[in-house]
């Protein structure tokens, strides 16, 4: 049972997560125990996630957390697409299409997930270089959302300041904070942190917790979703596509840098979460769909991508 874990534990989590959802909100008995412990598991996430970083960056090379070429290239990229999407999205005057675009823009535009680390070490990647990358990437963001946002939808009133500010606070607090703390605490108390660094999968498996939670959140999401019939199938299916074309294109530009994995992460494994508030607050709520099912779609690449490790010892692409 143990050594399953080890192999599929992703696709486990998700599971979990989402028959966990289903019994504590469809089994009469185990309503009111749901209703209890779902706002709970909400708040726990963000204590997981900081000690997820904070064991993870205990591991760092300092050497590594530079700027590379591959980093800019990949904000290239990500801004090319993401205008392209505004462009077909102000072409059209479907409603419904409209929604399927908005979907997809949303999970290109996302900026990579803080916890994007945590995989990249497991497949072999570097910590330090996907850091610098994640914060590089949240800060372009604070400037073409204001930018990109206010042409989808009319009603997206988003200052530069708002974007900054909105962006500052989630780095800080889920990146910034626990870098620092554990570059000091590699000054102040080694013997901890190496020992902790010993620990090779629990920042990993913290990491499992925190996606049973989101998986259980991304159902709920999309069973109470009112999209129906074709868009509904369109904003599930079409972010499996666009979760792939990103993973390749990632490790693509990266390859020829020797920072294939990382960069594969970086481009492919999205900070969901952000993309659904986002989407519910300044654009077609509908389309939060989209980054719901990326979600999921991307930690079955992340899974494939560890199991192929696992068992031929080298990532696959």
């Amino acid at each position: 049972m143990i050594s399953f874990f080890k192999r599929f534990s992703l696709p486990v989590s998700l599971l979990v997560g989402i028959v966990f959802y289903l019994m504590f909100s469809r089994i009469d008995i185990l309503v009111p125990v749901g209703d209890v412990a779902g706002p709970l598991l909400l708040d726990i996430m963000p204590v997981v996630l900081f000690t997820i970083l904070y064991v993870t960056f205990c591991k760092i090379q300092i050497k590594e957390m530079k700027p590379r070429t591959w980093h800019f290239i990949l904000q290239g990229i990500r801004i090319v697409l993401s205008g392209l999407f505004v462009w077909l999205i102000t072409l059209t005057s479907d409603a419904d299409t409209k929604l399927v675009l908005e979907g997809v823009f949303i999970c290109i535009i996302c900026p990579t997930a803080a916890a994007a680390p945590v995989v990249t070490e497991k497949l072999g990647g570097s910590i330090g270089s996907l850091t610098i990358y994640t914060i590089i990437a949240n800060v372009v963001t604070t400037i073409i959302i204001p930018l990109f946002f206010p042409m989808v939808e009319k009603s997206a009133d988003m200052s530069f300041i708002f974007a900054v500010l909105m962006v500052l606070k989630n780095v800080t607090l889920v990146l910034v904070v626990p870098l620092a703390l554990a570059l000091i605490s590699r000054k102040v108390i080694p013997s901890f942190t190496t020992c902790l660094a010993k620990k090779k999968n629990l920042g990993f498996y913290l990491w499992c917790i925190n996606l049973s939670i989101v998986s259980g959140v991304t159902v709920r999401n999309i069973l109470q979703s009112t999209v129906s019939g074709t868009s509904l199938v369109l904003l599930l299916v079409l972010p499996l596509f666009v979760t792939v074309a990103q993973f390749a294109i990632g490790k693509a530009v990266g390859r020829p840098f020797g920072d294939s994995i990382s960069a594969g992460q970086a481009l492919g494994q999205k900070n969901t979460v952000v993309g659904i508030w986002l989407t519910i607050s300044f654009l077609n709520p509908l389309a939060a769909v989209a980054p719901g099912a990326y979600v999921l779609w991307q930690n079955m690449v992340n899974a494939w991508q560890l199991w192929y490790k696992e068992k031929y010892g080298k990532v696959k692409w």
